[in-house]
């Protein structure tokens, strides 16, 4: 995702008068900016990085909405709409089925090792951002049995 596509969605929730959608955008387009003077490149970012700030703001938000507690109804009723606002942006993820497949597509002579930490070391880097990490370690912990 482009930055920009991330501003014009701001702006159009400033003009339709949607306040909760236009703070939770604003928080995104923060994130991306503050990761792209981090890295150096303020002018042009990254889509990449666009989708690892956005990530990164989502597992946030999730951790917020699960440690928050159940009688707080009004706060988590805010993480939940902030949370569906991320989601809207966040790249798609692969599912178990996708991550199984690719790996022993790509890494069967290391898949067939059964070493889980090697395993893991190699496929991270490959499936960073396109997958989440908790997933990629059941698949493997389920390839390694």
């Amino acid at each position: 995702m482009k930055l920009e596509t991330l501003q014009s969605e701001m702006i159009a929730a400033m003009k339709a008068r949607d306040k909760a959608r236009k703070d939770s955008i604003g928080v995104l387009v923060s994130a991306v900016k503050k990761a792209g003077i981090d890295a150096g490149c303020r002018e042009d970012i990254p889509e990449d990085m666009v989708d690892q700030a956005i990530m990164k703001e989502v597992k946030s938000v999730k951790e917020q909405l699960e440690t928050c507690p159940k009688e707080r109804e009004e706060l988590r009723a805010e993480y939940q709409a902030r949370y569906d606002v991320f989601m809207e942006f966040a790249p798609k993820m692969m599912s178990a089925e996708e991550i199984k497949a690719y790996i022993l597509e790509h890494f069967a002579e290391v898949a067939a090792t059964k070493n889980k930490g090697m395993i893991m070391k190699s496929v991270m880097q490959e499936l960073k951002g396109k997958a989440d990490g908790k997933e990629i370690g059941a698949v493997v912990a389920e390839l390694c049995k």
